[in-house]
């Protein structure tokens, strides 16, 4: 395959920038996109280019498939990174790219196709013999044949859909009575969601944990793991928390774990960046879970334990290149930890925070790493997801981390928003968590919003608030009318040039 010299990253936020900057390390030129909402944002001012690609909602700009293509066609791009979420796990996206003569950043569309479908992925892991939790192993065709299998594997068990993700068309049931109606209502929400409503049912795990392993695979054959991550600390089924290596697997359990990924992945002719997400019980049996075929947003762990950049490891497989380094080469250093900094009220059920970053200063200092995708003045608005940053540490050991962890949360200042800041904070601090002893179950069990302890200067927030709120008009304007002319642009398209 011919070498990559230009890449567009069809992505925004803190993922464009992080993919931006391993370009620029690898003297790669880069093409941003960006929706209305987007004119000013930092993914857009750091790449050599941008394109802009409608308005606000993600339905009329960065899901626009045809509209993405045509900007990389446009801009002479040789591949496009689609990073995570979006169309990062669409096959046809895929497959579009490689029509057009553009090489796709990620696996191939067979395996995004298999590995999306759970129930095709179940079938997958059954032949590869990677155990995964007991139920049906394809989609739900008989609702008396699935209640007799769920009589058999025992209650509680779970309701899942075939095509889901992030929790949505997924129901717990306690008793035969609620069956019937759970597979209803799972169904209806994975129609709403994924345009699919077939689910299937497995047994729902006790006191589970929630552990990945990062996989990656060239064209020559060549697999290999870069060890787990566990990421047990959720609400609403999706992830906060983060740490590498986990505190529970044994050497032992590890290896077997590591070589059960590493068979999912050859299950499907799998190549580039992957996660094999894994759930273990209380007896510490583990099960598969899903195959996610894209770079992950907690990526930044692994390669804080390794010292590897897997988005320059996923440009090398994209060229056709040979994997640089062999499993026994890739070694685990110290513990990571990585906290998602969210606009979202954890004292208000996480429920989303949205308005003007009036305050954003990034802690510092050894071990700290901030991978942001908004800057103090910009909107945290309802178009896109609520992340603000990525707030990683890594130490020599796991209780070094967590100590860096919580000084680094204390010295991030935000204001404006409503943050997961204080509920992470409460994270670094809680026995269950610093013992290792701790699941899925995490914040129903142990957190109450009375726990929270808030990191705000209340003097100093107050001034500097103020301060910014009579700066912010001409601010907004500007925003504004950038906005205005971009999208009455008569060629859609436009280049920008950095200026020193």
């Amino acid at each position: 395959m011919p070498d990559i010299n230009k890449i567009l990253v069809a992505n925004r936020g803190e993922i464009a920038l992080r993919i931006i900057r391993t370009c620029k390390d690898r003297g790669l030129t880069t093409v941003a996109i960006y929706s209305e909402a987007d004119v000013l944002s930092p993914h857009v001012l750091a790449a050599d280019e941008s394109v802009y690609i409608g308005k606000a909602a993600s339905s009329e700009s960065y899901l626009r498939m045809d509209t993405i293509i045509e900007a990389a066609k446009q801009t002479n791009a040789d591949a496009i990174h689609p990073g995570y979420g979006f169309l990062s796990e669409n096959a046809v996206f895929a497959a579009l790219c490689r029509d057009n003569n553009l090489i796709f950043v990620g696996p191939n569309p067979k395996a995004i196709e298999m590995m999306g479908d759970k129930t095709r992925a179940r079938e997958l892991m059954a032949a590869a013999n990677v155990p995964f939790p007991p139920g049906t192993e394809s989609d739900l065709q008989d609702i008396d044949e699935a209640k007799s299998i769920a009589r058999e594997i025992g209650y509680p068990v779970l309701i899942k859909a075939a095509a889901g993700g992030g929790g949505k068309g997924m129901r717990i049931v306690h008793s035969e009575e609620d069956f019937e109606k759970s597979v209803k209502a799972a169904k209806s929400e994975a129609k709403n969601s994924f345009g699919d409503d077939r689910v299937f049912v497995e047994k729902y795990l006790e006191e589970p944990r929630h552990i990945e392993f990062q996989i990656f695979a060239d064209m020559h054959d060549n697999v290999v793991h870069m060890f787990e991550r566990e990421c047990s600390i959720q609400r609403r089924h999706q992830k906060v928390i983060e740490e590498a290596p986990s505190a529970v697997l044994t050497d032992e359990l590890r290896a077997k774990m590591a070589n059960a990924a590493i068979s999912a992945a050859k299950s499907c002719d799998y190549v580039g960046a992957g996660t094999v997400e894994f759930l273990i019980d209380k007896h510490l049996n583990f099960y598969f879970l899903e195959m996610n075929t894209r770079l992950q947003v907690e990526h930044p762990v692994t390669e804080l334990i390794t010292g590897l950049d897997l988005v320059s490891l996923q440009i090398d497989v994209a060229e056709g290149k040979k994997l640089p380094i062999k499993q026994e080469e890739i070694v685990c250093t110290g513990h990571a930890i990585e906290c998602r900094i969210y606009a979202e009220d954890p004292a208000d059920q996480f429920l989303p925070s949205t308005g003007k970053l009036e305050r954003h200063r990034i802690p510092s200092g050894p071990g700290v790493r901030v991978d942001a995708g908004i800057e103090e003045g910009q909107e945290v608005s309802i178009n896109y997801d609520p992340m603000i940053s990525k707030l990683c540490v890594h130490a020599d050991s796991r209780e070094k981390a967590m100590d860096r962890m919580h000084r680094a949360l204390s010295d991030y200042e935000i204001s404006g928003v409503k943050t997961t800041i204080p509920f992470c904070k409460f994270v670094m601090k809680n026995e269950q968590f610093r013992s290792g002893k701790y699941d899925t179950h995490f914040i129903s069990d142990h957190f109450t919003p009375e726990a929270l302890t808030g990191n705000e200067k209340p003097e100093t927030i107050a001034l500097i608030s103020a301060i910014l709120k009579k700066q912010g008009t001409s601010t907004q304007s500007t925003v504004k009318k950038e906005s205005e002319n971009s999208a009455s642009n008569s060629t859609w398209w436009i280049k920008r040039k950095k200026t020193l």
